[in-house]
């Protein structure tokens, strides 16, 4: 039975599982995870904003730790609100709105890691004119650029979700507003905004920032082998091996969530993918930055004791 646009008045979130013994744990597991990414990522911001660390490297840091924070905030607190209030419904219109918040925000993490990845690139391979190439104009020029395109990109394919004018149900097999998941319930003609999801998907949104992200490690480790001492190459590795990590994590379960068919059978397994990526990936990002950074952890001492102090 096909339904109007007017008539879908919301959708029904299906969530993780539909074992009702899984909910609580799984409640538990979501919450201690989203306090963690929270804490862990204002922590970043404490440290960030003591006057040693106001450089380019920290000035992007920054920025991924409050697109985290928004990042795991739109995408789970559907889970959370869930189990609190047993109401697993969502109006239309924040349906969409989730839609677009988190493709603008998934965007936009993966833009500001491409930044992070340049700027790595200027300090081992130019690091003579580091200072001058990453001055403060060109890292807020970067930074407005990625926050400008990362809530551009997704209009496209939202703004036709938004106008489709029947489903074929109103359950959503997935835990937040994801727009494949939409799609896929959807009885319209959806072979156009696949097309434009998959080419957006394939190249400004994913294989551009991932081609422009890796592409400065080639030549940040043909630079390093070129150090002779071994000291030098381990602290030329130590500057970016943390970015690296997460990159590779990230880009890891995109490539799993969104660029493998949509086959009935993989579609549970698309979910733990998208959990690992909203939930555990900003966990992470503090985590690995903060606990190989030397430089963060003192200036979060710091941080505490003047708080103190005050």
């Amino acid at each position: 039975m096909q339904r109007n646009q007017t008539d879908v008045q919301y959708f029904i979130i299906k969530g993780i599982s539909d074992n009702p013994k899984l909910q609580f744990p799984i409640f538990l597991l979501v919450l201690l995870i989203y306090l963690i990414t929270v804490c862990g990522n204002i922590t970043i911001l404490l440290a960030c904003r003591d006057p040693r660390l106001h450089t380019p490297m920290y000035f992007f840091l920054a920025n991924l730790s409050i697109v985290d924070i928004c990042y795991s905030t739109v995408s789970l607190h559907k889970i959370l609100t869930n189990f609190i209030t047993g109401d697993t419904t969502v109006p239309f219109f924040a349906c969409m709105t989730q839609m677009y918040m988190f493709g603008s925000l998934q965007g936009l993490e993966l833009m500001i890691l491409t930044a992070m990845s340049y700027d790595r690139y200027v300090a081992i391979c130019r690091p003579l004119r580091y200072h001058m190439v990453m001055n403060i104009r060109t890292c807020a020029i970067m930074a407005s650029s990625c926050w400008v395109l990362g809530f551009l990109q997704v209009l496209p394919h939202v703004g036709m979700v938004y106008n489709f004018s029947c489903y074929f149900s109103i359950e959503i097999n997935h835990f937040f507003c994801d727009i494949v998941p939409v799609i896929n319930i959807s009885c319209n003609d959806t072979s156009l905004v696949e097309m434009v999801f998959f080419i957006q998907a394939l190249f400004p949104i994913i294989l551009t920032p991932f081609v422009l992200t890796f592409v400065p490690y080639i030549f940040i480790i043909v630079a390093i082998l070129k150090i002779r001492s071994g000291t030098g190459r381990r602290k030329a590795f130590y500057t970016c091996s943390s970015h690296l990590t997460v990159v590779i994590l990230l880009y890891t379960t995109l490539f799993s969530q969104y660029l493998t068919p949509n086959l009935s059978s993989t579609l549970e397994s698309k979910k733990c993918f998208a959990l690992f990526n909203t939930a555990a990936v900003p966990m992470l990002n503090p985590i690995i930055y903060s606990l190989k950074n030397k430089d963060v952890k003192k200036a979060l001492i710091r941080s505490v004791g003047i708080i103190k102090l005050s």
